[in-house]
């Protein structure tokens, strides 16, 4: 089967690799009827991680169960399924509270399992005909038979519930103002979801026209540029005062405002602590990682960052409580009930996706995503035709 290969930096390349089977009672596989091509995907994408040339990309995983192992009670050949990009095996503690994303169980040594990505297990990823899923009862979500919805159920692996996550860990409330910075695909969700949730202002932080073109889908959204000046002093004047919420969709390889300026890994979260309001709130879905050897400083190399940490202490303690969230999205939490939102006609998430391509055209998909030119916002991958 054609499967997508990471080769080295700035290269990834479509090869033959063995069809997947079944390899325990408890998994089934799939045929891949769409994956996705997501901004994680492009931090190894450059080499910054220690990723192999031979890996399978993709985490963001649709598709038709073509085989079921003898464990398998809740699925069947035919069945349409939509799986959420933690690996999980429903069985360890961390999985019975409901924190899916570290579940102890999948990855020996590490909280947390996820398909095609450095470290997190020995999952093959989805950018492949053929996709061999562990513990399917558990992890699978069941989608109605049939091609319709099929975008947006696409987004269910990942984006979708990564932004609403990353709104949840900022504490909103509806009725509350929230600054998004990032109009990356989970940025763009999470400010989606703030519109779903009834925020009463959303401004949403990037430089790219592209990235902010797609952001006036968002009803009531507001664009902010920050490569035309401070973006606190921006969104405080057109907020009349700070934010209630914030959230980083950026992560570590955030960049400068000023012209020329590059990456300034800790600039989101200064801009997050210094725009939210004392008692307000900071959800950080954005990755941040223990270690990055092509970082611009000794720091940042190792994982460590400044933060106005005084500042964040003046909000928590005088003004009784701003509070920070972070991690990966637990996303079963969530797509279940996002599923039947889109189902409902309550939630189109498809008006992110930019392009829909073939397998063979990944390689060139890969580069133009990673250089965010020609409108490339999110790309879905069908590597086994259109559907």
């Amino acid at each position: 089967m054609k499967a997508v290969h990471y080769e080295k930096p700035f290269e990834v390349g479509v090869r033959e690799i063995p069809v997947p089977q079944i390899e325990h009672p408890d998994d089934v596989i799939i045929k891949v009827t769409t994956a996705a091509i997501c901004g994680s995907d492009l931090h190894m994408y450059p080499g910054r991680t220690a990723a192999e040339s031979g890996l399978v990309f993709g985490h963001e995983n649709m598709g038709i169960v073509t085989s079921t192992g003898g464990g398998v009670t809740l699925l069947k050949p035919g069945d349409r399924i939509v799986l959420p990009f933690n690996v999980a095996d429903g069985r360890c503690q961390n999985c019975e509270e409901g924190r899916t994303a570290f579940c102890s169980g999948v990855n020996p040594g590490f909280a947390g399992g996820a398909y095609g990505y450095i470290a997190m297990g020995p999952y093959k990823g989805s950018q492949a005909q053929y996709l061999r899923v562990p513990f399917a009862d558990f992890n699978a979500l069941k989608l109605p038979p049939g091609n319709e919805y099929g975008t947006s159920f696409a987004l269910l692996a990942d984006i979708f519930p990564t932004g609403w996550h990353g709104l949840e860990l900022s504490g909103f409330k509806p009725g509350e103002s929230v600054a998004v910075f990032g109009a990356g695909p989970v940025g763009l969700m999470a400010a989606y979801s703030a519109h779903l949730r009834g925020a009463a202002r959303i401004f949403v932080v990037d430089r790219v026209p592209e990235r902010l073109e797609a952001m006036k889908k968002i009803p009531g959204a507001v664009g902010v540029d920050f490569s035309k000046g401070d973006v606190v002093e921006m969104i405080i004047k057109e907020n009349g005062g700070m934010v209630d919420r914030s959230v980083d969709a950026v992560g570590y390889q955030a960049h400068g405002g000023k012209e020329g300026e590059g990456e300034v890994p800790n600039v989101v979260l200064e801009q997050c602590i210094m725009v939210t309001r004392a008692t307000g709130g900071i959800g950080v879905p954005g990755l941040y990682v223990p270690s990055d050897p092509e970082a611009v400083d000794e720091r940042s190399k190792k994982g460590v960052m400044a933060i106005s940490f005084g500042k964040l202490f003046e909000k928590i303690l005088r003004q009784q409580g701003l509070s920070l969230g972070t991690g990966q999205c637990n996303v079963k939490k969530y797509n279940r009930y996002l599923r039947d939102m889109i189902i409902s006609g309550k939630a189109d998430p498809s008006f992110v996706v930019s392009h829909e391509i073939g397998i063979d055209d990944a390689p060139i998909a890969y580069e133009n995503f990673d250089k965010r030119v020609e409108g490339y916002t999110k790309v879905l991958i069908h590597p086994n035709g259109a559907v």
